[in-house]
């Protein structure tokens, strides 16, 4: 028997149009790759999957305000990751100018990295408040938890030093690329790992029943860090182009995020887990 929550979930057009969203580029995407598609098609195709970030954010905004905006834990987390949903979207909409109407390769930094950049510490936000409508503040009490609230993080941190920034060197000629190089990579680090540990921990509370609406936000940035790590490497081996592969990436990431906002709907959530 199905449960009143899975129903609720058919009949949640929000939901649908994110599901639509997504199926259409993606079997868009197909459609260019398999046909062989002009450059100026692929890249209309890669200016346009940003909708999907849009209607998430959009989505988590009004999601944001049902559980009372910034006057809730909730709703921090909420508003938190739409706007991080939004800023990606300014950053993708800045790329698209340069690659679909201005046809000139985009400097960095760039208008483009206030909204790459500024997600990260939406997201940041977004997870920690996430973790204190979990709970997860209250399972820090054990010493269990803490050496996990230690260990992660110093985990990530270290993989992204040696995934993105071993053998760097430095040009103190341009230090807001410095700036960049490593706030990126070490600001996501920071928010997987947070997200990471909302997960784990928040298993150990509010029995549990948190769990899969924070698996599918942490399977957003986890996604979302792997898109970023996927698009330095394709970047600097010279391979990367508009509608290739790593778009997929980035497009399912903003879909994970979207739906997962949309399942913190007060209606999906027990009356009892409302933080």
């Amino acid at each position: 028997m199905k449960s009143p929550e899975s129903k609720r979930l058919r009949d949640d057009w929000s939901l649908m149009v994110a599901v639509v969203l997504f199926a259409a580029h993606l079997a868009w995407w197909a459609a260019l790759t398999f046909t062989n598609a002009p450059d100026e098609t692929k890249a209309i195709w890669g200016a346009s999957y940003q909708t999907v970030a849009l209607w998430g954010g959009i989505c988590g905004l009004i999601i944001a305000r049902s559980w009372g905006g910034m006057g809730s834990v909730m709703g921090r987390s909420v508003g938190a990751f739409a706007l991080g949903l939004l800023l990606q979207n300014l950053g993708q909409s800045v790329f698209s100018y340069y690659n679909v109407i201005a046809h000139v390769e985009m400097p960095y930094p760039s208008l483009a990295d206030l909204g790459y950049f500024g997600s990260i510490p939406c997201y940041i936000y977004g997870a920690i408040m996430l973790g204190k409508a979990s709970g997860v503040n209250i399972s820090l009490k054990s010493v269990s938890s803490r050496l996990q609230a230690v260990a992660i993080p110093l985990a990530m941190l270290g993989l992204s030093y040696y995934l993105f920034l071993r053998g760097y060197e430095f040009d103190w000629s341009a230090p807001l690329r410095i700036f960049l190089d490593f706030g990126y990579p070490f600001g996501q680090a920071i928010y997987v790992s947070v997200a990471m540990l909302v997960y784990l921990l928040s298993t150990k509370t509010l029995g549990g029943i948190m769990k899969d609406k924070v698996l599918l936000i942490l399977s957003a940035l986890v996604v979302q860090y792997a898109a970023d790590y996927n698009f330095l490497s394709q970047a600097y081996a010279g391979t990367w182009g508009v509608s290739g592969y790593g778009d997929v990436i980035y497009l399912l990431a903003y879909f994970l995020l979207a739906i997962g906002l949309i399942r913190l709907k007060t209606e999906y959530i027990h009356p009892r887990e409302k933080a």
